[in-house]
């Protein structure tokens, strides 16, 4: 989120949400909803059972500690992996982290690429509290690694156009509906900052704030004052728009994309699911941590893998291009919360 006295943008900006097509796709899974229907299919058989699913070269890896579990995915049209970690021991881990190591400035989430939790740690951490989050790690049998990461973890903006609240920029992510109400959901620390917003700075009202929830959650609901012109479509930041037509949860490895109102469009991957982040001002949880980085002004914009919207933009650390870790809410479960459908 960036604090603003002014800002050029256009009403029909704002009601044209931002975009992605799905780039740098690997062979095989230029259908990402192809793609999240077989992920799907695979969680709901096998559940616990797995330790985690990731996207390599183009197809859906299923990692498994057992046999039986790994020939049930197999039956489900995915490519099992055995690993040595279960579920179980790696969420153990996760919950050691909660109660041991809650540090501002650290992240950590599943990454099944490597069968361990992915912890980071931006450049406000001290070296005591590094020394805390090593010996955690150190306690957990190598089911936890470590890394830098350049900055600090900061809530801020990214995704489709600018929408204006509080004397705040965000970005607004998708637009959606309930029966004939139409609304756009952005991120819940914008929507925490104001409950009348606009296409620009001191402009007329184009929306009011039906929900929020930050911390622990970072997703926001706000209710159009006038639907003559909200499309189901985003923007694309290249004359050109793109028709949203479902939702899913991402899955490590795939390729994404963000646009945004102050860095556009910029391409990256899923690097870890069920992340919590310890910002400043309160933890968020069950967020995912992307490479498709942002800048302030993009608070509340649009993750996308083609047609498929994906999350809400948080914030990120470091992040130049492609460089750096952002991290997304997950958009199925804003809509889950309010009852909202993308169209």
């Amino acid at each position: 989120m960036r604090r603003t006295t002014r800002a050029r943008v256009t009403l029909s900006a704002v009601l044209v949400l931002a975009t992605v097509g799905l780039g740098a796709t690997p062979a095989g899974a230029a259908d990402p909803a192809g793609l999240h229907a077989l992920d799907s299919a695979v969680e709901r058989q096998l559940g616990a059972d797995s330790a985690g699913t990731y996207v390599e070269n183009g197809e859906l890896i299923v990692t498994v500690t057992s046999e039986a579990a790994a020939k049930r995915a197999r039956a489900a049209g995915a490519t099992p992996r055995i690993v040595e970690r279960s579920a179980a021991r790696l969420g153990a881990a996760m919950a050691a982290l909660e109660a041991r190591a809650k540090i501002p400035g650290t992240s950590w989430g599943l990454d099944p690429r490597t069968n361990q939790i992915a912890v980071e740690a931006d450049s406000s951490v001290s070296a005591r509290d590094m020394a805390r989050l090593r010996e955690v790690a150190a306690s957990l049998g190598g089911a936890v690694r470590i890394s830098r990461v350049p900055g600090t973890f900061t809530r801020e903006v990214a995704g489709g156009d600018a929408i204006h609240g509080g004397g705040y920029r965000c970005s607004a992510a998708f637009n959606v509906q309930k029966g004939s109400t139409r609304y756009f959901l952005t991120a819940g620390h914008c929507t925490n900052a104001a409950t009348s917003w606009s296409a620009t700075s001191g402009g007329a009202q184009i929306g009011v704030r039906e929900g929020t929830s930050f911390p622990t959650n970072d997703y926001g609901l706000v209710r159009y004052t006038n639907t003559a012109n909200t499309p189901g479509s985003v923007n694309l930041y290249n004359g050109g728009f793109q028709d949203i037509s479902s939702a899913a949860d991402a899955v490590v490895g795939q390729a994404i994309r963000k646009s945004g109102s102050t860095t556009k469009v910029t391409s990256g991957t899923v690097t870890a699911v069920n992340v919590t982040v310890n910002y400043s001002d309160g933890p968020v949880y069950g967020m995912v941590r992307t490479t498709a980085c942002s800048a302030g002004g993009d608070s509340g914009g649009a993750h996308f893998a083609g047609s498929v919207a994906l999350g809400i933009h948080s914030g990120s650390s470091g992040c130049t291009g492609t460089n750096g870790s952002a991290i997304h809410q997950p958009v199925r479960e804003a809509l889950s919360a309010y009852g909202v459908t993308v169209y």
